[in-house]
C-alpha cells in the first residue's frame, strides 16, 4: 500500500475517533459515537495489515480472527453488572500489550555496541552522534512504555478482582506506603538510566551473555508491576469507579508509548485521545467525589472505604431514629397522590435488573400527569455512565434523565423520591458528619423531598462500608426486598 494512502487512512481514522468521543459524550448520540469508533478501528486495522510493514499474514490473520471472536463472545455474554469488571480486564490487556511491544521492540535488533531499535533508525545514514542520540531517545520511549504498561497491567487486574468481589474492597494501608511507592519509583528511574546507558553502550552491567540493557529493563518491569498492585490495593472500594477511569487513562498513555516505539502515528494519536479523555473524566469524577486528582495518581485515597470497612462506630457517627417500613401498596398510593417524582437508581437496580418495570411505572405516572424524572450521581454504580446505560436499555426518555447538579435544586419541591439500590450517593453524612469517610462528597439531597422511599434488601451499609442516616429520617420509608420484586409489586398496585 502506498504511503500516501496509509497516511490519509490514518488521518480519517483519527477523525472518526474524535467524532466517536464527541458522540459518546451524550446519551442521544452514543450509538452514533459507537459506530464512528468501530469504523475508525476497522480502517486502522485494515490499512495497517495491508501496509508494507506487515509481511507475515499467516501469524497475523489467526490472531485477528481469534481476538475478534473472543471479544464478540465476551461482549455478548457479559451482564451490565459485570461491565466494570470487563473494562478493567481490557485495560490490563492494553498494559500487557505495551510491555510485550516494548520488550519485543528492544530485542528486535542486535545489541553489540549499540542497537538500531525497532523503528528503523539506522546509523549508516546518520552521523555517529546523531545515531547515538536517536538510539537513546528510542530506549527512553521503550522504558516509559514498559513502565506505564506494567503499572496498568497489574493495577487493572487488582481492580478487576476488587470489582468482582474476589478481593476485599477495604484499602491496604501498609505502614509508610507512600515512602514505599517513592522508593520503587526511584529504583525504577535508576534502572531506567542503567538500561539506557547499557543498551546504547552495548554492555550489560548485571549479566554477561544477554542483550545489553535487558536485565535492568526486566527488573524495572517487575518493580512497576508491584507499584500497580500496591497503588490499587491502597484504594477503597467506594472509589473504584475513579480508579477504573484513571486506569483507562493509563492504558491510553501506554498505547501512545507503544506508538512511539513502533513509529506508528495513528497509535500515538489514539493513545493520546484515550489518555487525555480518561484523565479529564477522572478529574470530573474526583471533583464529584471531593477527592484530590493527585491522590488518585499516587494511590493514596479512599482509605476509609470498602465493602468490608469498619462499622460506623469507628468511621462516623451512629445513626439515630426509627426505621419506618412500608409495603408496595403504600408506595403506590404515595406515587398516585404525587405531582412530582424523582427516581434515583443505584447499583442495586443493576443487580436486580429492575430498570424495565421502573420504566413502566414511569410511563404510567407520566400518562397521569405526574412529573417524573431521574437523578443520576456521577459515580452511581461501578462505572461512569453505568446508570445511564441501564436506563437507555429500558428506553427511558433521555430528556428526563438528569445529572446530580441539575436535579438537586428541585428535590425540596419534590413530593416523592424513590431510591432504588443506591446508598453512598444519597448519604446525608457526606454533608453533616466530619468523621465520616465520605464527608465532603457531593451527594443527591433526597432527604429534602416531602417523602423519600428507599428500596433495599436490608439495613446493610453501602459499598463504602458507611451506615446511612437517611434510613432513620422521619420522612423516609423503607421498602425491603429484592428491587425487581418490590418494583413489580408497586407496578401491579399502580395498574390495579
Amino acid at each position: 500500500m502506498p504511503q500516501t494512502i496509509l497516511t490519509v487512512s490514518y488521518l480519517l481514522a483519527s477523525m472518526l475517533f474524535i467524532l466517536s468521543l464527541g458522540g459518546l459524550s451524550a446519551q442521544e448520540t452514543a450509538r452514533r459515537g459507537n459506530f464512528y469508533g468501530f469504523a475508525g478501528i476497522f480502517i486502522a486495522v485494515a490499512v495497517t495489515a495491508l501496509s508494507a510493514t506487515v509481511t507475515e499474514f499467516s501469524l497475523l490473520m489467526p490472531a485477528i480472527i481469534a481476538g475478534s471472536l473472543i471479544g464478540a463472545v465476551l461482549a455478548s455474554r457479559v451482564a451490565m453488572t459485570s461491565m466494570p469488571e470487563l473494562v478493567a480486564v481490557l485495560h490490563s490487556f492494553v498494559g500487557l500489550a505495551a510491555v510485550l511491544v516494548g520488550v519485543g521492540n528492544f530485542l528486535q535488533a542486535p545489541h553489540t555496541g549499540g542497537h538500531t531499535g525497532g523503528n528503523g533508525l539506522g546509523a549508516e545514514s546518520l552521523s555517529q552522534a546523531a545515531a547515538h542520540s536517536l538510539m537513546m531517545i528510542h530506549d527512553i520511549e521503550i522504558f516509559i512504555g514498559v513502565f506505564i504498561g506494567a503499572v496498568t497491567f497489574t493495577g487493572s487486574i487488582i481492580a478487576f478482582f476488587k470489582l468482582r468481589g474476589s478481593l476485599s474492597g477495604s484499602p491496604l494501608t501498609l505502614p509508610g506506603r507512600h515512602w514505599l511507592n517513592l522508593a520503587m519509583v526511584v529504583a525504577s528511574l535508576w534502572l531506567g538510566i542503567s538500561f539506557v546507558q547499557s543498551a546504547t553502550a552495548g554492555i550489560d552491567p548485571f549479566m554477561d551473555g544477554v542483550a545489553p540493557g535487558l536485565v535492568p529493563l526486566l527488573l524495572m518491569t517487575a518493580i512497576a508491576c508491584v507499584i500497580g498492585v500496591h497503588m490499587v490495593m491502597a484504594i477503597g472500594g467506594a472509589d473504584m469507579p475513579v480508579v477504573v477511569s484513571m486506569l483507562n487513562s493509563y492504558s491510553g498513555w501506554a498505547a501512545a508509548a507503544a506508538g512511539f516505539m513502533l513509529a506508528n502515528d495513528l497509535l500515538i494519536v489514539t493513545g493520546a485521545l484515550v489518555g487525555s479523555s480518561g484523565a479529564i473524566l477522572s478529574f470530573i469524577m474526583c471533583r464529584a467525589m471531593n477527592r484530590s486528582f493527585v491522590s488518585v495518581i499516587l494511590g493514596g485515597f479512599g482509605t476509609g472505604g470498602g465493602k468490608l470497612a469498619a462499622s460506623s462506630s469507628s468511621t462516623g457517627k451512629a445513626p439515630v431514629g426509627e426505621v419506618i417500613a412500608v409495603e408496595a401498596a403504600e408506595v403506590a398510593d404515595l406515587l398516585t397522590a404525587a405531582k412530582s417524582v424523582v427516581i434515583v437508581p443505584g447499583y442495586g437496580m443493576a443487580v436486580a435488573q429492575a430498570q424495565h418495570p421502573i420504566r413502566e411505572i414511569t410511563d404510567i405516572l407520566r400518562k397521569r400527569g405526574v412529573n417524573v424524572r431521574f437523578g443520576i450521581h456521577p459515580v452511581a454504580g461501578r462505572l461512569p455512565g453505568h446508570m445511564n446505560v441501564l436506563l437507555a436499555e429500558a428506553n427511558v426518555p433521555y430528556d428526563i434523565v438528569l445529572e446530580m447538579d441539575e436535579i438537586n435544586d428541585d428535590l425540596p419541591t419534590t413530593d416523592v423520591v424513590i431510591v432504588v439500590g443506591a446508598n453512598d450517593v444519597v448519604n446525608p453524612a457526606a454533608q453533616t458528619d466530619e468523621s465520616s469517610p465520605i464527608y465532603g462528597m457531593p451527594v443527591l439531597e433526597v432527604w429534602k423531598a416531602k417523602t423519600c422511599v428507599v428500596l433495599k434488601r436490608g439495613m446493610a451499609s453501602g459499598y463504602a462500608g458507611v451506615d446511612n442516616p437517611l434510613f432513620y429520617n422521619s420522612n423516609s420509608r423503607m421498602l425491603f426486598g429484592d428491587a425487581k420484586k418490590s418494583i413489580d409489586a408497586v407496578l401491579a398496585a399502580l395498574r390495579s
